[in-house]
């Protein structure tokens, strides 16, 4: 396997794990609280993180880590369970699947990727194929609805293009770059969460058992492995794993809940598989100054790279 298929296993890992979210929350835990569960998944995971790695933003990162977390978490969860509540029949997974196209066009704008017929195509079609997994006949548009879902698609784009931006300051590792954004994402839920839904509900073992699942492995891991991937692929190549999770979904759905898979609901999961594994092949590029077998050259090893170069010249034409 090479290095960059191993790369995108791991971070597919990460919506794999999200597609089990909805089984989670259905079976282990108490109904009607979308927001409340969105806290539970990220603040406790987010300080087990910022625990463990000891470390917390200087400078310029404290704006950056919030402006990240109220992006990927704060404002994607709350709009994306509105969405959920509003959009019957699988129509807020249909809004959220034109993520990818919302990561190309912002791609192109702040990271100067210019977008390629490929991605554009592969993107479209990984939103018609999760249309067809999850899409009830005689679903119901609503406006409101509609709405909260493009702005949490459009807030998880935002969030994965200004991620692949900035990067993460000199000594900080991705995990603790994660427990900042989960920090501050779940530090946006938590006023919202109990104006709307007031005080937390009662918790038995089961439901305990279910948040702790989503806080620490549908979390804290997959949006570490997220993360981690957002580095070292391209944002669109990252945003067009995420129809993994309504097929992840889907299949938890019918292996654990006994719902159906018919064969448009299967011809959707091909056509998005499809999609996902077409937005992972992307132009061989050649290999540069900048590139060696098995890795890539920081960046203090291109510069010395370049003045040995420049000595080399100069002795030639002296």
């Amino acid at each position: 396997m090479s290095r960059k298929a191993a790369v995108v296993a791991l971070t597919a890992l990460a919506p794999v794990s999200w597609g089990s979210t909805y089984f989670v929350t259905t079976e282990f835990l108490p109904p009607d609280r979308p927001l409340f569960t969105g806290l539970m998944r990220a603040l406790p995971a987010g300080l087990l993180l910022l625990a463990l790695t000891r470390k917390l933003p200087t400078g310029a990162w404290w704006g950056k880590a919030a402006a990240l977390g109220a992006l990927n978490i704060g404002a994607f969860f709350p709009l994306l369970f509105l969405a959920a509540y509003r959009l019957p029949g699988g129509v807020a997974a249909v809004v959220g699947s034109v993520g990818p196209l919302f990561v190309v066009g912002l791609a192109a704008l702040f990271l100067g990727d210019r977008p390629t017929l490929k991605s554009l195509l592969a993107a479209v079609a990984a939103a018609f194929g999760v249309s067809l997994v999850v899409l009830k006949a005689g679903a119901a548009l609503d406006a409101v609805g509609v709405f909260a879902g493009l702005l949490s698609a459009l807030s998880m784009s935002a969030g994965t293009v200004l991620t692949k931006r900035w990067g993460r300051p000199e000594g900080v590792g991705a995990l603790a770059l994660t427990g900042w954004q989960l920090t501050a994402g779940g530090l946006v839920i938590l006023p919202i969460a109990f104006l709307v839904e007031g005080a937390p509900p009662a918790l038995d073992g089961t439901s305990l058992a279910g948040y702790a699942y989503l806080a620490f492995g549908n979390t804290a891991v997959s949006y570490f492995l997220w993360f981690r991937g957002i580095e070292r692929l391209s944002a669109t190549s990252v945003t067009l794993l995420g129809p993994l999770s309504p097929i992840s979904a889907a299949v938890i759905g019918w292996a654990a809940l006994g719902q159906a898979l018919g064969p448009v609901q299967l011809l959707g999961m091909a056509i998005a598989f499809g999609a996902t594994l077409a937005g992972q092949m992307g132009p061989r590029k050649p290999k540069g100054a900048g590139e060696q077998k098995g890795g890539t050259f920081s960046s203090a090893e291109r510069k010395a790279q370049e003045i040995s170069m420049d000595l080399k010249v100069g002795a030639v034409r002296r």
